[in-house]
């Protein structure tokens, strides 16, 4: 039977008209003040031991993959890729370690994961300086916006909107979240960036929301066809090294141990790619969708209005405690998070119950529930069965 998606609901001229923006800017902004002062050696730290056990998971992966095919090796070292993107790589290449004395160049967003040090840094399927752009840039601070090339509802329209049964609209959410590292994201990076460089060269503004066309399938198939420039470009910097490195060097450097060892760690490599794909995809995705999150349809103004629109477009999970936190891998924090991007995951941890009291004093919907409900949230949007709120 088709799916039938909900109506959109006329967008509200504006919801939250008792919110007094510039106070609202004074308060977020004392709370910026209070963390960056307490920001120190003790934030990198704890980054640092986040980075440790990232890294311990990986290694006990790998340690024990050649074994057998075995779901803990596979979940080892999917837990290791996750920690890394979501902790250690998102944190610092949004500059948490900046200007923290004694951190390296190469430990900041200068010189982390550049150039060569990619592959020692984040060697993934999505190129770093894509990655950095699309989302510090274009998500960051156009978030819910057109512009914002993250934003659910529009990028799945072309789902939401088909006349296939529901069931098999789940079975196409399914695939992509056990997929969505190489065949939404690292595409999806890659041709924001070269589409940004292109409208550079034009002389034409690189957030042009007008320029954001071809949000359907289309969009993330073009850089998997060879025939193209883009398509050998995408190709050979982003699919083909992390794929050889992950799925045929290191299952190679265990043949000393025999062909069934080295074929045991290229399954359980790819067993863990799936589940880091479908791990992040929990984490991240719902982040900013579901039916009691916000969308726009034009830019905001003013420091007030964009704090305002950060809150009411994200969503955070069950906080609290390091190892909760690490398996979220820090984006249960996604409110301050979005509020203060260049913070460390520490000081997330202790500014949330005061984020949350300056949105209890203004009237601000404040919005937090475990993560399996924001992802079921997610997934009606996905289909078709709910929609986001939109404020004109």
């Amino acid at each position: 039977m088709p799916s039938v998606v909900t109506p959109s609901p006329s967008p509200s001229r504006d919801p939250y008209k008792h919110v007094d923006r510039a106070a609202l800017a004074r308060d977020i902004d004392a709370l910026r003040s209070e963390a960056e002062a307490a920001m120190g050696p003790s934030d990198f730290a704890h980054l640092q031991r986040m980075a440790r056990w990232g890294r311990t998971c990986t290694a006990l992966g790998y340690a024990t993959a050649w074994i057998a095919p075995n779901p803990l090796s596979a979940a080892l070292i999917s837990t290791g890729s996750m920690a890394r993107w979501t902790i250690v790589v998102h944190h610092t290449m949004h500059r948490a370690n900046d200007r923290i004395e004694g951190v390296t160049e190469s430990q900041t967003s200068r010189g982390f994961a550049r150039g060569s040090r990619r592959l020692r840094d984040w060697f993934d399927w999505l190129l770093p300086e894509a990655w950095e752009y699309e989302h510090n840039v274009l998500h960051h601070y156009r978030t819910g916006e057109m512009a914002d090339p993250d934003l659910v509802e529009e990028n799945t329209r072309s789902l939401r909107e088909s006349s296939m049964p529901l069931a098999l609209k789940y079975a196409a959410v399914s695939f992509y979240a056990f997929t969505w590292k190489w065949s939404y994201y690292a595409p999806n990076t890659f041709q924001v960036l070269r589409r940004a460089e292109q409208r550079r060269a034009r002389q034409q503004p690189v957030a042009d929301p007008a320029t954001h066309d071809a949000r359907g399938p289309e969009r993330y198939l073009t850089p998997f066809d060879p025939r193209t420039v883009e398509g050998r470009a995408f190709l050979t910097r982003c699919v083909l090294p992390y794929a050889s490195l992950r799925f045929i060097a290191i299952p190679s450097a265990f043949l000393a141990l025999g062909p069934l060892a080295s074929a045991s760690v290229a399954i359980n490599s790819l067993a863990a790619e799936a589940l880091t794909n479908l791990h992040t995809f929990i984490v991240i995705a719902p982040n900013h969708a579901g039916d009691d999150m916000y969308r726009f349809d034009s830019a905001g103004k003013g420091r007030g209005e964009f704090y305002l629109r950060q809150i009411l477009s994200s969503v955070n999970y069950r906080t609290g405690g390091d190892l909760n936190d690490f398996m979220h891998g820090f984006l249960n924090y996604q409110i301050e998070h979005h509020l203060f991007p260049e913070l460390s995951p520490k000081q997330y941890q202790q500014l949330a119950p005061k984020v949350r009291a300056v949105c209890e004093r203004h009237g601000i919907p404040y919005v937090q529930e475990g993560v399996f409900k924001r992802v079921k949230k997610l997934v009606d949007v996905m289909v078709g069965k709910t929609r986001m709120h939109r404020e004109a």
